[in-house]
């Protein structure tokens, strides 16, 4: 894996990727609009994606061992990737997420595997809307073969520090020091998370790995958004108070979202346990 694109990357757990690929010694391009420079030691290339025309003439004649695509969030992107980087790639990874399974009545208990949601299925319309956007997206990808690709089902992220522009678990210590609800369903179901730092290293590892498909991305362990403002709580902040009313917070799940990292395991990526960098993660946000 010489050389790799990654499209996106300005920041986040996306630019930690860029840093880990350059480090690594790969040779790095960062594909983006512009509106973020990149980090030291890789190249630039500005360009808006949705623009077919405009994207290739600014890759001009770069090929790349890898396309690591972190902002591929609808199908008719993915139909424009695959008509500029087939013959200029040897393989395309796509940054997807959990929320492909948002339709899939899972038990608490017996996290979701891959085989839940089949991408090449998949029978919806183009939409705008997140999760839809990214199952037509990975649909667009696993119906044709002139390209490897797979697809990065990522847990819902936590940590990074300053780096985590989300605000959400912000939004947890904020409203429970000042004593507002917390919106929260009830039952509230378990969720899968992965750290920040981790998941970066899981799709460094993904890039120069031979997998392909669908393949899940979460730390060995589940909790549920009551049992993180438990955790929060642990740390010295007041007790959470508790509300349905209104729009539910970050995190706060009425279907289970737990998923299997047995297939990454199975490929050799070891995957860390929840409990052993969550009480951190939260300690920095309680003192930031």
């Amino acid at each position: 894996m010489d050389e790799v694109c990654v499209i996106g990357g300005n920041r986040y757990f996306g630019r930690r990727v860029v840093e880990l690929l350059r480090d690594g010694g790969a040779k790095v391009t960062v594909l983006n609009r512009g509106s973020a420079t990149p980090p030291p030691g890789v190249a630039h290339v500005v360009a808006d994606r949705d623009d077919e025309a405009g994207l290739l003439a600014a890759l001009g004649g770069r090929s790349f061992d890898v396309v690591l695509d972190q902002v591929l969030y609808r199908p008719e992107q993915a139909e424009i990737a695959l008509r500029v980087f087939g013959g200029r790639a040897g393989r395309y990874l796509m940054t997807s997420t959990v929320e492909v399974y948002d339709q899939v009545h899972g038990v608490p208990g017996r996290p979701l595997g891959e085989a839940e949601f089949d991408a090449a299925a998949w029978a919806g319309a183009p939409s705008d809307e997140y999760a839809e956007g990214k199952r037509g997206a990975e649909a667009v990808l696993a119906r044709q073969s002139a390209l490897p690709y797979a697809a990065v089902r990522t847990a819902h992220v936590l940590g990074g520090g300053d780096a985590d522009f989300t605000g959400r678990l912000a939004h947890y210590v904020g409203r429970m020091r000042s004593g507002a609800e917390i919106v929260a369903h009830r039952p509230s179901r378990p969720a899968t998370f992965v750290e920040y730092g981790e998941i970066a290293d899981f799709l460094v590892w993904a890039a120069g790995s031979d997998v392909t498909g669908p393949v899940n991305a979460a730390s060995h362990g589940e909790l549920d958004v009551r049992e993180l403002c438990a955790l929060i709580a642990a740390q010295g902040v007041p007790e959470a108070r508790f509300t349905e009313a209104g729009e539910p917070s970050p995190f706060s799940f009425g279907h289970y979202y737990g998923v299997d990292n047995a297939r990454a395991e199975q490929l050799g990526y070891r995957f860390s346990r929840l409990a052993d960098w969550l009480p951190k993660v939260i300690e920095e946000q309680v003192r930031a």
